[in-house]
């Protein structure tokens, strides 16, 4: 495919996606977020992205920039909501109001239950679901005042299955869930969609020791009925539609992008 048939492709599916000069914010800068990130702005969204990580930040920006977009960002801790409210009025300062968010800023601990401490728990539930619903309320806030809003949360398959030694994870994904669609029933006469992804087993930057390591990646490989691992790029492409006018009618759904991994 020659350059100019690869511009032509871009533009067709610009105009598809309709996402040019909308307000984005994104919620953390790693593989998922990132790529979200950088796909949103390839389909030209306006998008702050959001970290604590500043290296991060400034690497996903350049990736930006390389792929035909712009990235703006901001370092911030999430673990407040008074933070996730200034992060929230920043990013309308900076492209306003936003029209599309998402959400990808979680971590995981893998121990069995006996073996967790309260710190575990309550560092896990802080990051993944609680920011969640202080950033989620805080751009609904805006999206519900603007009458308009594409909020797009990533999940995990762990919030269906009982995978062990996820525990604090799992339960986090789980109530994440059900927070998209107690938010998507109440915000849905004000123009607003909330749904969220539920990634399977994804290779990121900060997957890739645990696969590396005792065989992990083969026997997760054989869990997937695609038989292979996704990449952060095929969770991206699922919340750009979920961000556009296409999925103005979808609201309140688990997005599975698992290669198949919850059939089984």
């Amino acid at each position: 495919m020659t350059f100019t048939e690869r511009e032509h492709k871009r533009e067709v599916l610009m105009d598809w996606l309709s996402l040019s000069d909308r307000p984005a914010l994104v919620a953390g800068a790693g593989g998922l977020g990132a790529a979200s990130a950088v796909a949103l702005a390839a389909q030209g969204a306006s998008v702050v992205l959001v970290d604590v990580d500043e290296e991060r930040l400034a690497s996903v920006a350049r990736t930006a920039k390389e792929a035909g977009g712009g990235v703006r960002t901001i370092a911030a801790d999430l673990r407040s909501p008074d933070r996730c409210r200034e992060v929230a009025a920043e990013a309308a300062g900076l492209v306003g109001v936003p029209q599309i968010f998402v959400h990808a800023v979680g971590r995981n601990v893998r121990r069995p239950v006996l073996e967790l401490g309260d710190t575990d728990w309550a560092g896990i539930v802080e990051l993944n679901l609680s920011t969640a619903y202080w950033l989620g309320q805080a751009v609904g806030r805006q999206m519900v005042g603007a009458g308009y809003g594409r909020m797009t949360f990533v999940s995990s398959v762990s919030g269906l299955l009982a995978h062990a030694d996820h525990a604090p994870y799992a339960a986090t994904k789980g109530g994440l869930n059900q927070l998209i669609r107690v938010m998507a029933r109440e915000w849905a006469t004000r123009g607003v969609t909330v749904n969220a992804v539920a990634p399977g087993y994804i290779e990121t930057d900060l997957t890739r020791d645990h696969l590396d390591r005792d065989g992990n990646r083969e026997a997760l490989e054989s869990l997937v009925p695609a038989r292979r691992l996704g990449v952060p790029e095929e969770v991206a492409d699922a919340i750009t539609f979920l961000s556009s006018d296409r999925a103005r009618f979808i609201t309140g759904q688990v997005l599975y992008v698992d290669g198949g991994r919850v059939l089984v």
